[in-house]
């Protein structure tokens, strides 16, 4: 039997724009600390690598300086104000639920393999309505490995019931991409995420711009 064709997400910036709300949970921080807004346009790319770094980059920008204890403090705090505002704003990435439709159709499951943390990641997609997508949601904390590490994209896609030979990776930024390179899977890089470094200069292995170019991607990788 054929093996289970999976399809693996990264969730912010790839799935759901999510920027807004987790600008305005940083912003939240920033401000019982004192600090002014970071502007959106210039947060989106520091997104990513969870949220304690992001707190982090939100810090270096104004040029202070915390111990361990303050970032975990604050980090706490955030995502409280997060968990309680997580889909204020945030909404799924033009096309995608149409493009989930046309995979599925063609007999692909999927799965989300994220920094975020689990619970969260879950509760975003049940406020969106998109978790029963999904055959699993793992995050930074489900293994205990996050992105690059190739054990975080092994286990989702073996929580998923999936095998990694059959699996292709889809994200926005320079995790996802290692990830899927240390773990020999074909990766597809979305140019509306969130990166530094243009998710072209990646190279992955195909590009897109919209999701409704998703599925013509994932079948001419998935020989």
């Amino acid at each position: 039997m054929a093996s289970i064709r999976t399809v693996v997400f990264d969730l912010d910036g790839t799935l759901v724009d999510t920027a807004p709300d987790l600008i305005n949970a940083l912003n939240f921080v920033l401000d019982r600390e004192g600090l002014p807004p970071v502007p959106l346009h210039s947060a989106r790319n520091m997104i990513g690598a969870g949220a304690r770094r992001l707190i982090e980059r939100g810090l270096e920008l104004e040029g202070r300086a915390a111990s361990v204890a303050d970032i975990t403090r604050l980090t706490d705090d955030f995502i409280a104000y997060y968990a309680d505002h997580i889909a204020d704003v945030s909404r799924p990435f033009e096309g995608l639920e149409d493009a989930l439709d046309r995979l599925g159709s063609s007999g692909y499951r999927f799965a989300v393999c994220t920094n975020k943390l689990e619970w969260l990641s879950k509760l975003l997609l049940d406020r969106l309505g998109l978790s029963a997508r999904f055959s699993a949601i793992c995050g930074a904390d489900t293994f205990g490995i996050s992105k690059p590490d190739p054990g975080i994209l092994q286990q989702t896609v073996a929580c998923a019931g999936g095998h990694i030979s059959s699996a292709i990776m889809v994200g926005d930024a320079g995790p996802d991409i290692g990830v899927a390179r240390r773990a020999g899977v074909p990766v597809i890089g979305v140019g509306f995420g969130y990166t530094e470094v243009p998710i072209a200069d990646l190279n992955p292995d195909r590009l897109i711009n919209h999701m409704n170019e998703l599925p013509a991607a994932v079948e001419s990788l998935m020989i």
